[in-house]
């Protein structure tokens, strides 16, 4: 934990990958089973780390992905605790079947950590952008899903992944997060539980890894503008997703925005709705990210604004949806 230790002037070479590769190298200096694997992206994904600390449990299997999470299967199967790295298209796309059969199906306790997802490679484009990962990744029967928002929280869930049953994927960004938490301890990270960011009783927004500070902001502006009061909701983990949080938003806030720099469908706005719909309980519900389609090519900030999950958008959305009405007597007696 001392190694988390900084201050502003440390904060660029603290992304929220240097964190993982933090974290990844406490964990072997605890567990001698934890071994760590690359596909020839040591230094992008910052494994690398871990690979000059304990370069006897490092293993580079070469551009090669399919094969990476393959051999990590295997070693799980054998007793060992796997850390897999590469960039999230990759994992998703590239090697789903891997994942399917050879983690899932046997439910080995291999721990995938994504990195470059969402549009945060956005200079490298849409070969590069992973706007599908979680959708694939929530859908794998055995897989926990968890997106983190800044470096902190990331340091956290690298080390509760460790503990958690089966395998999990821990989707993380380019690395240039912006400072939420000043150290882990801070966030006081339970990777079950979401983790509430701002309290609220107007309206509730639901958002996940970068857009945990987005929707921060947002609800700053929405206060100062519109004097609203905005429950923030960081929703780090998607699968199993926080029913309880989301059911005490439907009760207390009725109209819930949910905002992720991924696809609407299959993420964290459809794992919501699903808590929604089977609740029985109505809101005015609104998902927030990319609307079925790819992304351009550009910087992140600039891709964020134009998908409207920046904090200007989210603000414009929050405004909007407090002129959704319902019935006048607002009671549930009516409703299922």
């Amino acid at each position: 934990m001392a190694g988390m230790s900084y201050t502003m002037t440390d904060t660029t070479q603290l992304s929220t990958a240097e964190c993982y590769g933090i974290a990844l190298c406490e964990l072997g200096e605890e567990h001698k089973d934890v071994v760590a694997l690359t596909a020839d992206l040591a230094k992008s994904t910052k494994i690398g780390m871990f690979g000059e600390k304990f370069p006897d449990r490092f293993f580079n299997v070469g551009i090669a992905e399919q094969n990476l999470f393959g051999v990590a299967a295997g070693m799980a199967k054998n007793g060992l605790v796997p850390f897999a790295s590469t960039f999230a298209i990759f994992t998703a796309a590239r090697s789903l079947d891997q994942i399917h059969t050879d983690i899932c199906y046997q439910n080995v306790p291999v721990k995938i950590i994504a990195t470059h997802a969402g549009t945060s490679f956005g200079q490298a484009g849409s070969t590069h952008h992973s706007l599908i990962d979680m959708a694939c990744m929530r859908t794998l029967p055995h897989m926990t899903v968890i997106c983190p928002c800044d470096g902190a929280e990331t340091y956290n869930a690298v080390k509760a992944a460790y503990d958690i049953e089966g395998p999990v994927y821990i989707r993380i960004n380019r690395g240039f997060d912006q400072v939420i938490y000043k150290s882990p301890d801070e966030c006081n990270f339970q990777w079950d539980k979401a983790s509430v960011m701002n309290e609220g009783t107007d309206i509730t927004v639901i958002a996940c890894g970068s857009c945990v500070f987005e929707a921060m902001q947002a609800a700053r502006i929405a206060a100062a503008d519109g004097g609203l009061s905005v429950r923030v909701l960081n929703m780090h983990t998607i699968k199993p997703i926080d029913k309880e949080a989301v059911l005490s938003a439907i009760a207390d806030t009725r109209r819930i925005i949910t905002v992720e720099d991924h696809e609407v469908m299959g993420g964290l706005g459809s794992a919501v709705a699903e808590v929604v719909a089977s609740s029985g309980k109505a809101c005015a519900f609104r998902m927030l990210g990319h609307q079925d389609s790819f992304s351009t090519i550009g910087l992140q900030e600039d891709l964020l604004a134009m998908a409207k999950i920046d904090a200007n958008g989210i603000a414009e959305t929050i405004q909007e949806m407090m002129h959704a009405d319902f019935e006048a007597d607002d009671a549930w007696d009516d409703e299922f």
